[in-house]
Parts: C-alpha cells; sequence; structure tokens
C-alpha cells in the first residue's frame, strides 16, 4: 500500500532547491546515535524520535513483502522495538551514515532472519511505540499505484514524504505560535499549487495587505520551508556532505 501523496506534493517548493547554499551542520538526531559508544539518554531519545518518524515507510515496506496489516504491524514494532534495544547499532557505523539506507538495509536483513521474524511478531503484540491510530487514519491507500510499485519505492516515497510532512508539521506549529494559523493555511495552498489555491490579490483582501507584502510574505514562507527541509534531512544523516545528495534523491523520489 502507498499513500496517495501526490495530491499533497510540494514539488514548486523544493524544485532547485539542492542549488542553494549548505545549511549549518551541527548535532543531529542521527549524528547523535551513530556517535553513542554506550547507552546515553540522548542518543536514547533520538533514536525514539527517529522510530516514530519512520514508522510508516518500514511499514509500507513490510506490507508490500506481503504480510498482512496485523502481523505487519507486529513486525514493525517488533522491529523498531529491536533498534531501540540497542541490538542492531553495532552495525551502524558500516552503513554510510544515512538513516534512510541504514533503515532500509536493517528490516531487509530483519525479515530475512526467520528466527528473528518469529521473535518480532511474538515481540510486536502489545507494543505501542507509536498510536496505531493514528496510523490507520493517515492511510490513504493508491491500490493502482501501489501495484506498480515495489517494497523497496514503497519504502522511498513514504521516507520522502514523511520527510515533507514534518517540515510542514513545523512551520503550521510557528504559525500556531504567532496566532497566525489562517494566513499559513493560505501560504500552504500556493506553495503546494492546490487548486482552490486563492490569489494574492484575494490573501491581501482577507488579511487587509497590499499584493506586494503578500508576495514578500510568500517569498518568506518558501524560504522557511526549504530551509527547514535541508535541517529535516540534516537530522538523517551524519556528516553535512550527504545533505545535497539525500536532498536531490527526495526531489527525485517525489517526481518520479
Amino acid at each position: 500500500m502507498v499513500p496517495a501523496e501526490d495530491e499533497v506534493t510540494p514539488l514548486t517548493a523544493i524544485g532547485g532547491i539542492a542549488h542553494h547554499g549548505p545549511v549549518a551542520f551541527t548535532t543531529t538526531h542521527w549524528s547523535v546515535v551513530l556517535a553513542a559508544q554506550s547507552e546515553s539518554p540522548a542518543a536514547q531519545e533520538a533514536l525514539e524520535k527517529l522510530c516514530r518518524t519512520y514508522w510508516r515507510p518500514i511499514y509500507g515496506f513490510v506490507r508490500r513483502q506481503g504480510s498482512g496489516p496485523e502481523e505487519a504491524e507486529d513486525l514493525t514494532q517488533g522491529f523498531f522495538a529491536l533498534l531501540l534495544e540497542r541490538k542492531d547499532l553495532n552495525t551502524v557505523r558500516k552503513e554510510k551514515g544515512r538513516l534512510r539506507s541504514y533503515l532500509l538495509t536493517s528490516v531487509k536483513h530483519f525479515l530475512a532472519d526467520e528466527s528473528r521474524h518469529a521473535m518480532a511478531v511474538k515481540r510486536g503484540k502489545g507494543q505501542r511505540l507509536i498510536p496505531l491510530d493514528d496510523i490507520r487514519e493517515r492511510e490513504c491507500v493508491d491500490v493502482e499505484r501501489s501495484d506498480r510499485l515495489t517494497a523497496d519505492q514503497i519504502y522511498e516515497r513514504r521516507w520522502a514524504f514523511t520527510v515533507l510532512e514534518q517540515v510542514m508539521a513545523r512551520m503550521r506549529d510557528e504559525y500556531r505560535s504567532a496566532g497566525n494559523v489562517r494566513f499559513f493555511d493560505q501560504m500552504k495552498k500556493m506553495l503546494m499549487d492546490e487548486p482552490d489555491r486563492p490569489s494574492q490579490a484575494q490573501i491581501a483582501s482577507e488579511f487587509d495587505m497590499t499584493e506586494n507584502a503578500v508576495k514578500q510574505a510568500f517569498y518568506r514562507f518558501r524560504q522557511r520551508y526549504q530551509a527547514l527541509l535541508r535541517e529535516e534531512i540534516s537530522h538523517t544523516v551524519a556528516m553535512p556532505g550527504d545533505i545535497e545528495d539525500e536532498l536531490r534523491h527526495l526531489i527525485a523520489v517525489v517526481r518520479a
């Protein structure tokens, strides 16, 4: 199964983003995990956040491999439960340091191991790393398209759209904190080039602004979106040099 993400793809916002300058690369979620030589609260917290964020891409991969919904839920929960127990992190440094690649390689090995597969189903029952009701409510199935996609392609698409969803959620939180959720909603429609998107003149009239002010506000909105997208990507790589490659890969996946 794969979400019908194409209906909400902000391609106008990310096309060409790879040509912008680099972002500051400090301590990120994935670099904290990679750097941890032993148990540490910071590494555990970072890993838990990553597990919650990337549950859906892994679940989509497991489903496409032939598991039913309940078994896929248990396998996905079991996979992340093992990861959170730090039993697989010794192999992390053998990868290129990109969360996307590491998780896909790990879940393939995980599903190929029959003994761990059985243990995962048992362990997954009752394990609730994230509220499954939220996942089920967000599942929007495009059956025709999913039949044409491989498990790897489904994983990649859900990874890409998960990153974009995280960015938009962060922007909405910023506008909510400033009491401007209604303005955010209108800017989002323009960014995503939605069919019912308002014109700049309509937004100007609604918020008692000039059209030039709306134009400038939208420019800042788009710039902020691109900056946050880079930041989200930075949290999934270990080296700053990987950010641009991951951005280019994300754009290619979204456009495919």
